[in-house]
């Protein structure tokens, strides 16, 4: 009998094994520099002591940003498994391994519930049924419109060591398009949008702008069917030489015709995790991260280097100790295996609370917990602690408990951590030289970058919106291309509008534009005003 077979008797489809959570580590956080004797293989040790002298500038940072960037919160990678020092690089590798039929959710949903119940008994309809071209990402529904280029393509700009570097062009007639798309996102109203659609159904922006709207409006489906449809315009202009999963293709997020690449993909990731289909959401975290999807804050720039200062993100401070926790868990694991993941759980989360003791309040707050007296009014756990965090930290903190508060609402966790909560106090009345040296390195946190705000806007979590800073929420954000890099490549430039008569703007523009987080009704006024 074929290994196939053998697969389908015993319930398992390639691909969809579960993640091995057994080399989920962390490095030292009292380790400041990065040793590359540890971090690479023994054959690799010569070159990596060139590399570390040629990154020696990277030593002794003051900025904690500077070193470990774009990490801060990706929902897929809380629970990513990080090599030791021992891999090897073909385990590396396997990280980021994305499996074409991977990509699509019914995959995951007919492993929970079996393709009859997927599927259903609904045959396809043969009268007046479109034929869409083939594609990985997603399915083509006979509901579309019938597809025809839109006017935009993939051209390879260079390849350089086994890397191919492409990027997205707009035709002429697509950039009349989208002039036209601008000033229908500038008379803030929907139906404008709407009707631009109509005439181009597949425009890109204007697909990912109206996505924004109906998910406002709570039409959850139509929101991802847009997506859905953007990602499948992108695919069809994709170039023949373009790799979706091998790793060795590059688009730079700095050209605007690019970025619209990688918002979809997130936005189809973040509805596949509301979908139920978290595996399929972590193969679309693996498949931007291969694009180097870095301004998104998913990107693992330095996965054989950096991994030593992961645990000075809040988000792998604390998930990784309750992987650990849950390993130890396992009714299937040896006895002394369970002993040593859970003293590493224990440890792990002391150091974690130490580290970042802001996280406690808020998250028992979501979990609906009454902190003890005693720990709400300690110093170290109390109101101080969130008043004496700085700004960025702060943002990172509110994006970790807001995304993840229901991973701590088990019975056995809130025990667990109870126990290390009182232990941290305990070792800080006790003046344990480990709480001085973490206080020192939360000075690192002194600004949040850009990519991270434009993480924090497209995550939609109220806690962390709420704590950016007012530089970003005084400004438009738009769905279509939020927060755009300062230093944007754009190879074609978009036309002075001449601007005849006054225009009022409608009740309905006003009502969505209210709903956007940097609204203001006296800056829409002089908005209007200087059209008049």
């Amino acid at each position: 009998m074929s290994t196939r077979a053998l697969r389908r008797l015993k319930g398992k489809q390639r691909g969809q094994e579960a993640l091995d959570l057994g080399d989920l580590t962390l490095g030292d956080s009292s380790e400041e520099q990065l040793d590359s004797a540890n971090v690479y293989p023994p054959s690799n040790r010569k070159d990596s002591s060139r590399k570390a002298k040629k990154n020696k500038a990277q030593k002794n940072v003051s900025n904690i940003y500077e070193l470990v960037s774009g990490l801060c919160g990706c929902p897929n990678m809380l629970l990513w498994p990080l090599q030791n020092e021992d891999c090897s690089g073909s385990d590396r590798k396997s990280v980021l391994h994305v499996e074409h039929r991977n990509l699509n959710p019914e995959t995951e949903l007919k492993r929970y519930f079996g393709a009859r119940a997927v599927q259903g008994d609904q045959r396809p309809r043969q009268r007046n049924r479109q034929f869409h071209r083939s594609t990985w990402m997603t399915n083509p529904k006979d509901s579309w419109p019938r597809f025809s280029r839109p006017g935009i393509s993939m051209t390879l700009l260079q390849s350089k060591e086994g890397i191919q570097y492409f990027t997205f062009e707009h035709g002429r007639q697509y950039q009349q398009v989208q002039f036209k798309f601008l000033d229908a996102v500038e008379s803030m109203d929907p139906n404008n949008i709407v009707a631009l659609l109509q005439l181009n159904p597949y425009h890109i922006d204007s697909l990912l702008q109206l996505s924004d709207v109906c998910r406002i409006q709570e039409d959850q489906e139509m929101a991802r069917d847009l997506i859905e449809r953007a990602l499948y315009s992108f695919e069809c202009a994709c170039h023949p030489l373009f790799s979706l999963t091998s790793g060795t293709s590059r688009l730079d997020y700095l050209r605007t015709e690019n970025r619209a690449f990688y918002l979809a993909l997130y936005k189809h990731m973040m509805f596949l995790e509301k979908r139920g289909c978290p595996r399929t959401a972590l193969e679309y975290c693996k498949l931007i991260l291969r694009y180097r999807g870095k301004p998104l804050c998913t990107a693992l720039t330095c996965i054989k280097g950096v991994h030593r200062n992961l645990c000075l993100l809040p988000n792998f401070a604390f998930s990784t100790a309750l992987c650990h926790f849950h390993l130890s868990q396992q009714e299937d694991v040896d006895p002394e295996e369970s002993e040593k993941d859970r003293q590493k759980a224990d440890q792990m989360l002391e150091k974690a609370l130490i580290m970042f003791p802001g996280v406690l309040i808020p998250l028992l707050d979501l979990c609906t917990v009454q902190p003890d007296a005693r720990v709400s009014s300690h110093a170290f756990f109390g109101p101080k602690s969130q008043i004496g965090q700085p700004p960025a930290l702060a943002e990172l903190t509110a994006l970790y408990v807001g995304r993840t508060h229901s991973m701590w609402r088990e019975t056995a966790v809130m025990f667990w951590l109870e126990a290390s909560v009182k232990e941290v106090l305990r070792r800080v009345d006790a003046k344990d030289p480990l709480v001085d040296d973490c206080q020192n390195k939360k000075q690192r946190y002194k600004c949040a970058p850009r990519n991270i705000h434009r993480h924090v806007l497209l995550s939609e979590i109220k806690e962390a919106t709420s704590s950016l800073p007012l530089e970003v929420t005084s400004q438009p954000v738009m769905g279509f291309d939020p927060l755009p890099p300062l230093d944007s490549v754009m190879s074609y430039s978009r036309p002075e509008r001449q601007h005849v008569g006054a225009t009022n703007e409608s009740t309905l523009s006003l009502f969505f534009r209210s709903l956007l987080p940097n609204f203001n009704l006296q800056v829409s006024s002089m908005d209007q005003a200087k059209w008049r």
